[in-house]
């Protein structure tokens, strides 16, 4: 990230477990607010299956232990809101007001607080349980009976968290008061799911298999990722595999094309490839088998 630090003296504490949180809080610690983090006597769960995890993305954020169901855990917390600009919460609505923190309540204390609430769904769908899988197995991102590479829904649930306290941050500065916004996981995975909705990256889509210049192929040793995409690419990519192109786009969705780039790549180790790519400007990655 930048070295520039846009946050310095915002002050942001948040109650959020897991990854979208403690994520969100990565981002904005790196920014230059100042983050406190409140957990359970229990500790975040993070910690217990990620604790590399959970350290790395808490570098420079202060912690502090709270029972917020006993009544001195939520008078320390009373304590440190009236010094906060964000306060960053995960529980689901029901939770939240039976800690005393619903927004209603928080904003009538605490008028230039503004609270983020990152929930599994919008709206009355937030006291449905759900996780990371189940929004993204929703919109279509898990195929077969593989787990997905990466929880992009948390993980864009935090960008969307830590947009949102911008946009609180703005509000504050042109009002002068606190507001709440609404982060919800399965908004963020239907957001990153948005290419697929569009067949962009189903098979008949130009980024999901039907472009021969945009595909994974075998190399002698390992495997190639290509992203010869744009016409210029692709005609460098075509041109070092000996292929003639009557039309620079047209061409790249013929099966022919694509067997005839299959077969070049086929033959050529790693080292080739990579000497090629820079070489020739062509945007490709090779990887082992």
């Amino acid at each position: 990230m930048s070295s520039s630090k846009p946050l310095r003296g915002v002050r942001i504490v948040s109650l959020a477990l897991n990854l979208p949180g403690p994520a969100a809080l990565m981002r904005l610690a790196q920014m230059g607010a100042r983050c406190t983090k409140i957990n359970p006597p229990a500790g975040d769960p993070m910690q217990h299956y990620t604790p590399s995890g959970y350290d790395m993305l808490h570098q420079g954020v202060k912690h502090k232990t709270l029972d917020l169901k006993t009544a001195a855990g939520q008078a320390a917390l009373h304590k440190l809101l009236p010094n906060t600009d964000i306060l960053l919460a995960s529980f689901r609505p029901s939770a939240l007001a039976k800690l005393g923190l619903s927004w209603k309540t928080l904003h009538k204390q605490y008028p230039a607080l503004s609270l983020i609430e990152v929930v599994g769904a919008p709206g009355p769908l937030a006291e449905i349980p759900g996780h990371d899988l189940t929004y993204q197995a929703e919109v279509g991102l898990v195929t077969g009976m593989d787990l997905p590479p990466s929880l992009f829904a948390d993980m864009g649930g935090a960008l969307m968290a830590s947009e949102a306290t911008l946009k609180a941050l703005i509000s504050l500065k042109t009002t002068g008061q606190g507001s709440r916004h609404e982060v919800a996981l399965s908004d963020a995975a239907a957001w990153l799911a948005l290419p697929r909705q569009l067949r962009m990256t189903t098979p008949e889509g130009a980024v999901g298999g039907a472009h021969a210049g945009y595909r994974m192929y075998t190399c002698k040793n390992g495997r190639v990722a290509v992203a010869a995409l744009e016409p210029h690419f692709a005609a460098r990519l075509c041109e070092a595999a000996g292929i003639q192109l009557a039309h620079p786009v047209k061409d790249l969705f013929k099966p022919s094309t694509r067997q005839a780039i299959e077969a070049f790549l086929a033959g050529q180790t790693r080292a080739q490839l990579d000497k090629l790519a820079a070489a020739k400007d062509i945007p490709l990655m090779t990887l082992p088998r």
